[in-house]
């Protein structure tokens, strides 16, 4: 599966072969969706906490009169009914994880990279590399190849490159090791460089 590579001023730089077994696969949505939810819960926090009946400080003794109100014999103001009491069954601290077997998830990078690439949407360029960290420079390399909203991986981040990407929203940049599945999905391009290219093959054989 052959491609163009693009420099910067979106000239043509020559060309590489991608690896149909990572690039060239029918997406399949059901294992791209799994790990997209893996993912996500594995990055809650979890630290949600309400007090319950028994963490409430409030008086324990039988406020009403056993007869003649017409109304419950209660007896501790902690209970769930009443205001200020504790919450019944709250959120507890616990962890959101959730199991997704290592084979699906390198799968799934294998499908959310094939998706890009029949779509379109996968970009590649010689390098990742500016001069000088100026964001303005960026935004004009960008708008020559068409990209507003995109996810840039390269073998390892390039110093002013990531500090000029900082500065746009819809720009992020990660290197071949923090490549992943939500990433990829959420932005509406993918620009891989010729390293990231080969580093991504190298980590998926």
């Amino acid at each position: 599966m052959k491609t163009d590579v693009l420099s910067m001023d979106n000239k043509k730089a020559g060309s590489i072969d991608l690896d149909e077994a990572i690039f060239g696969l029918e997406p399949r949505a059901d294992i791209l969706h799994r790990c997209v939810v893996y993912q996500l819960a594995k990055r809650q926090q979890g630290t949600h906490k309400a007090k319950e009946r028994g963490e409430v400080k409030m008086t324990s003794k039988k406020w009403g009169r056993q007869k003649g109100s017409g109304g419950a014999r209660h007896g501790n103001r902690a209970a769930p009914q009443f205001r200020g009491g504790g919450k019944a069954h709250g959120p507890r601290p616990r962890s959101h994880e959730i199991g997704l077997p290592k084979k699906v998830r390198r799968l799934a990078l294998k499908h959310a990279l094939s998706a890009k690439a029949a779509e379109g949407s996968l970009i590649v360029i010689d390098e990742a590399k500016l001069a000088e960290a100026k964001t303005k420079s960026l935004i004009e390399a960008f708008a020559k190849m068409n990209i507003e909203n995109a996810l840039i991986v390269d073998a390892s981040v390039d110093e002013n490159f990531g500090l000029a990407t900082r500065n746009l929203a819809s720009i992020d940049m990660l290197p071949v090791i923090g490549a992943n599945v939500y990433d990829i999905l959420r932005k509406d391009k993918l620009v891989l460089t010729k390293a990231a290219v080969e580093g991504l093959e190298a980590r998926l054989k």
